[in-house]
């Protein structure tokens, strides 16, 4: 299957490590990779502060891009969703823009649902605390929210799972938002960072050496705050763990 490489902006902007091991994941099930080199922002920034009439030339950019890959994949269960859920151009491209949005997959629901993983030869011997964003949990449904009386699953974590060596620690409030939110911890700093503050608090309680999860924007504010606070925790994204030996 042709497969094409979502990378966020700011993921390859700051985090290549991320998009690298993204790709040596699809290449290791045997997925045919493109890169299209001259993709930019996905637009959900400017959507999610309410000018989502100024991402027009965006979406044609994406579908000019991605158009004519079999699937779309991206390391960013908020950036996926965004596709998924507003992607839509003028004309003719309209078409294109719905196989699309019928098509691209956040990472770890790409490995689970479409290649079917069931084992990984991977090997990182820490304690690892999961952070479940909210786009993948209740945009995208990789794993079962806490309120609802329904039996629990997690897409990340079945993964993880598969990991040789591994110990995954049970946080208290497993699917809390951790504040980020884009534009909101520009707009709202201080409940924020507070938001921030208590999820960490929950991995430093329970014990979490290496902090991960499928959105880099979430983690990139959790990392500042372990920095700030310099604590003993270090912060990777899921591909990366499972792409570890």
């Amino acid at each position: 299957m042709k497969v094409g490489l979502f990378i966020p902006c700011y993921v390859d902007q700051f985090y290549p490590k991320v998009g690298i091991a993204t790709l040596q994941l699809l290449e290791k099930f045997g997925c045919e990779v493109g890169y299209p080199a001259n993709q930019t922002c996905c637009g959900q920034p400017m959507a999610n502060s309410g000018y989502e009439h100024l991402t027009h030339d965006c979406n044609r950019l994406f579908v000019q891009n991605f158009a004519d890959f079999d699937y779309i994949v991206g390391p960013s269960g908020s950036c996926v969703l965004h596709i998924k859920e507003h992607l839509h151009t003028e004309g003719e491209g309209e078409a294109k823009a719905t196989h699309i949005r019928q098509r691209v997959y956040e990472l770890t629901e790409f490995l689970t649902d479409v290649l079917k993983v069931e084992n990984l030869s991977a090997h990182f011997p820490y304690r690892v605390g999961l952070h479940q964003s909210c786009h993948g949990q209740r945009g995208l449904h990789l794993s079962q929210m806490s309120e609802l009386v329904a039996p629990a699953f997690s897409k990340p974590e079945k993964l993880l799972r598969m990991v040789d060596g591994i110990e995954l620690v049970q946080l208290t409030r497993r699917d809390e938002c951790c504040g980020f939110g884009g534009t909101f911890c520009v707009a709202e700093e201080a409940v924020s960072a507070r938001m921030g503050v208590d999820r960490i608090d929950d991995h430093v309680k329970n014990g979490t050496q290496v902090l991960t999860g499928g959105d880099m924007s979430c983690l990139m504010h959790l990392e500042g705050i372990i920095r700030r606070r310099e604590l003993p925790i270090k912060v990777m994204h899921i591909a990366e763990i499972l792409t570890a030996n």
